[in-house]
């Protein structure tokens, strides 16, 4: 289940002292909501050489020492303004385990918008409450 745009790299520790920091190429999610910081975020977009994958989502290379969230949530929370509504996402491949993973930088879930949308097979039965 591979990709052209997941980055094989080295386990940390694996690195000489005067190589480069690993990259990898992680999918950003954002909603910023309707008076967010979208100026700041675009240019530190521009700045990685993001690729537009539609509606507010790109396809970013990072660089990053340690821990790749929290290297993330620190460059982003840094250079664009945060809110209550700001909600962040990312999908990455883990490097222990080789699988994809997603979190919320900032932010959290909320109900879909499609949510309702479907019939249900099973039919609901009311019953008395005693």
């Amino acid at each position: 289940m591979g990709g052209w745009w997941w980055c094989s790299l080295p386990k940390l520790g694996q690195f000489d002292a005067g190589a480069e920091m690993p990259k990898r190429s992680i999918w950003l999610s954002y909603d910023l909501g309707l008076q967010g910081d979208y100026a700041s975020l675009y240019q530190w977009l521009d700045a990685h050489g993001a690729k537009e994958c539609g509606d507010s989502m790109a396809l970013v290379n990072v660089d990053y020492s340690d821990s790749l969230k929290d290297h993330l949530k620190e460059e982003l929370a840094s250079s664009i303004g945060i809110d209550k509504k700001t909600r962040i996402y990312i999908v990455y491949r883990d490097e222990d385990t080789g699988k994809n993973k997603g979190v919320f930088l900032f932010g959290g879930r909320r109900e879909a918008p499609w949510t309702g949308y479907s019939s249900s097979e099973a039919e609901a039965v009311d019953e008395e409450v005693s």
